[in-house]
């Protein structure tokens, strides 16, 4: 995305949980003041080295156990090592930023899940979800100067070409979820554009027009080779990601302690078809608003805008079945789609609330059927089941079935076990 890529690491952030519940950094010089320009945008190696010198530099760096170390994680991306990557490295290791990289290894535990189901129906390599680190770390409702916007950092137009909804009410751009979806179907895109990961993520931060003509610039078809024609920030970029990996999994070596992560690990989701404050689903639940507000952050006024054509769904913590009423009551009978478990790092029973005849979903220009399924909660190959479709793309204008024709209380579905509310006096059967 064309923004600035000074959003890493800031220790304003994280000053609390809390904190990401709330609106972003609105006074310019205050969020200049608060993230500051990474280490990498202030490195410069020496202007002139003796072959001597090179060649002895060039072995240092393939002895490294650094080089070991990220030899032992490689996938399908490349990670490179060398001077720019080691700076990046040396950085994130200070001791200054230890507690920055613990609180953030804490908040992945989290995010994580959600990045990797995303990333895998996308067919996107796993190890690309640490690119959200360099972006916003971790932070769903961090704003560059530019106005990029969300845990990926998106854009408007962008936003809008990969079917991200943003309104009065809601700014998918925060949303975990959907802008995950949006991510892995643009680095997708980049990737059959280019053939390239690194180059994939380079055009994530400086934009595709901007690595072709780098690469038409300098003859060449990688992305250390084009590097010094790109933009001064993303030449860091690359660099930074390898180097965020690489910490993230070598944290320990380090003295890097992890810290807890205080967001609600074991969630539910539902669509609602109506418009309804956060405040209320909370109280109904009797937990904090604040902790409801940090599990949907892309409510930015706390109201979540649904309707019977677009219902929206909202997660919130795992629930007891003796909770059903209070939530069906707080929903006024309007629940149109089933609270389901999603991104759970520990696997365990899922519940539904059936809705009467399902939900259809009217396809958008740049919509995908991952970013679609992302939107419901739901896997992409139901989708694709409940629609009878092969093709690679939906069409615009096309209606999708996007929850289970006919599902019935208790049953099946994809091998878990599904309970229903009956009526909105009381939980129906097992």
């Amino acid at each position: 995305m064309k923004k600035l890529f000074t959003i890493i690491f800031c220790v304003a952030t994280f000053q609390s949980l809390t904190s990401l519940a709330q609106p972003a950094y609105t006074d310019t010089s205050l969020y200049e003041e608060n993230f500051r320009p990474n280490y990498m945008q202030s490195y410069r190696p020496a202007a002139v080295n003796t072959p001597v010198i090179t060649q002895l530099k060039q072995i240092s760096y393939q002895n490294s156990p650094y080089r070991t170390r990220l030899d032992a994680i490689q996938g399908d991306v490349q990670l490179d090592y060398n001077e720019f990557v080691q700076a990046y490295i040396s950085n994130y290791t200070s001791a200054g930023r230890r507690d920055e990289m613990g609180r953030i290894i804490g908040l992945s535990k989290y995010y994580f899940p959600i990045y990797e189901k995303a990333f895998k129906d996308a067919g996107i390599p796993d190890e690309i979800k640490y690119l959200s680190i360099v972006e916003s770390a971790l932070n769903p409702n961090a704003v560059s100067r530019v106005g990029a916007t969300g845990p990926w950092q998106f854009m408007y137009s962008t936003a809008k070409i990969y079917g991200l909804d943003m309104n009065n009410y809601v700014d998918e751009r925060r949303d975990p979820i959907q802008a995950s979806y949006a991510a892995a179907a643009y680095l997708r895109d980049a990737y059959q554009e280019f053939g390239d990961w690194l180059l994939a993520i380079a055009s994530y931060n400086c934009g595709k027009n901007s690595v072709e003509r780098a690469m038409q610039q300098a003859d060449a078809v990688d992305f250390w080779s084009i590097r010094q024609y790109l933009p001064a920030e993303t030449r860091g970029y690359v660099p930074a990601f390898i180097a965020t990996m690489y910490v993230m999994k070598y944290h320990n070596e380090h003295g890097i302690v992890p810290q807890a992560c205080n967001i609600t690990m074991n969630t539910d989701t539902v669509m609602v078809n109506k418009f309804i404050s956060l405040s209320n689903i909370a109280k109904a639940l009797s937990i904090d608003v604040n902790q409801l507000s940090l599990l949907n952050p892309s409510y930015t006024k706390r109201v979540i805008n649904g309707t019977t054509k677009a219902p929206r769904r909202i997660v919130i913590p795992q629930i007891g079945k003796e909770q059903y009423p209070q939530l069906y009551a707080a929903l006024n009978g309007e629940v149109v789609a089933p609270i389901q478990k999603i991104y759970t790092p520990q696997p365990e029973e899922d519940i539904a609330i059936t809705a009467k005849g399902g939900t259809s979903h009217i396809v958008k220009r740049g919509e995908t059927y991952s970013t679609i399924a992302g939107k419901y909660g739901i896997d992409e190959e139901d989708l694709r089941i409940w629609n009878n479709v092969k093709g690679k793309k939906p069409l615009p204008g096309q209606k999708l079935k996007v929850s289970a024709p006919n599902l019935a209380a208790g049953a099946t579905k994809t091998g878990k076990e599904l309970a229903a509310i009956g009526s909105a006096q009381g939980a129906g059967g097992n």
